[in-house]
């Protein structure tokens, strides 16, 4: 797996879990979700950012997209290929 890819799959992994804390929020707020939910999209952020820094070539650009939460991985993915 190269390491764009391994970007986007994190991306896709930050983005479902920032969903699943935001629906699980809006209706049941179940803190079990939360305490699961929450760490692992922590951890998918910081391992956007980390993976971006590595794929980004020197363009600065790649590895500030990876700063957006949410959404910021799939955009870094998208800006370093």
């Amino acid at each position: 797996m190269s390491a764009r890819s391994a970007l986007r799959v994190i991306g896709v992994i930050e983005c479902l879990t920032l969903l699943v804390l935001l629906a699980n929020l809006v209706t049941v707020h179940r803190p079990e979700v939360s305490s699961v939910a929450g760490p692992v999209h922590g951890l998918c952020y910081t391992a956007a950012i980390i993976a971006a820094a590595l794929v980004s070539g020197g363009r600065h650009r790649v590895w500030l997209l990876a700063l957006i939460p949410g959404i910021g991985g799939l955009l870094a993915s998208r800006a370093a290929s």
